[in-house]
């Protein structure tokens, strides 16, 4: 099965500047569960994810359809990672007791991917969609931010990017679905892990082909001019949405 790949170029800087999870997450999800047996994470990209779930579960088995982000992803004694596509897991059928997609549902086929939860979740297994939005900044940093991503950008977006910006809400989500608590990533991030984290973006890639480097330096050259010193740490928000079910 063929997939919309726009991350396997820059593995290397998802593996070192994607944001990692809260433990309130991993905490919420695995408490949720009957049992914390067996953790599967699908579309893990390098397991930013994955090694927290390890803290709760016995075994986490992480899958994603590119071999270059499993090739980056984080090693953890009880994570194993696989390729594999979301929709043909190639685990066991009802022998799982957590089914997580983290900023990854808006590119699989859906109903296959839910038909495929069905197959290997447990009976009342866990099923959590899980997606951060459009990053939030201080008000020194924050327009550069958000023109650089909307009026720069934003013709090169993929169409699936507006998943993310809506929470997630606009998925089919044929379940039950429980209520969630609040919950957002932080970081005190320096000027550098900012654009570390931006080099990461699938936009930045299209932009990159049409028309070089150049927006992507005139931006940097904006940020760490309303940045103040680089090496300051800023606190760069993350809000998070969760589509839940138990199956």
């Amino acid at each position: 099965m063929s997939f919309k790949d726009h991350f396997s170029t820059s593995s290397a800087g998802y593996a070192i500047y994607r944001p990692t999870y809260p433990r309130e997450l991993v905490d919420y999800l695995a408490d949720l569960c009957t049992a914390t047996d067996v953790a599967l994470d699908v579309g893990c990209g390098t397991g930013q994810l994955s090694v927290l779930l390890a803290d709760r579960f016995k075994r986490v088995i992480a899958t994603d359809a590119s071999a270059q982000q499993i090739e980056k992803a984080g090693p953890h004694e009880r994570v194993e990672y696989r390729v594999a596509p979301a929709e043909s897991s190639g685990l066991a059928d009802h022998s799982v007791d957590l089914i997580t997609a983290a900023q990854a549902a808006h590119w699989f086929d859906l109903p296959a991917f839910y038909a495929e939860a069905r197959r290997v979740g447990k009976a009342g297994a866990v099923l959590a969609l899980i997606s951060y939005g459009v990053v939030q900044a201080d008000t020194d940093i924050d327009p550069v931010i958000q023109h650089f991503y909307k009026a720069v950008l934003g013709p090169y977006w993929p169409p699936e990017r507006r998943h993310v910006e809506m929470g997630y809400r606009s998925l089919d989500f044929p379940f039950e679905e429980l209520t969630t608590p609040p919950m957002a990533i932080e970081v005190a991030w320096r000027a550098s892990d900012f654009t570390g984290y931006v080099d990461t973006w699938s936009a930045v890639r299209a932009i990159e082909k049409v028309l070089g480097r150049a927006p992507i330096e005139a931006f940097e050259r904006e940020l760490i001019a309303a940045w103040g010193d680089p090496e300051t740490r800023r606190i760069i928000r993350f809000p998070l949405s969760l589509r839940v079910t138990k199956l």
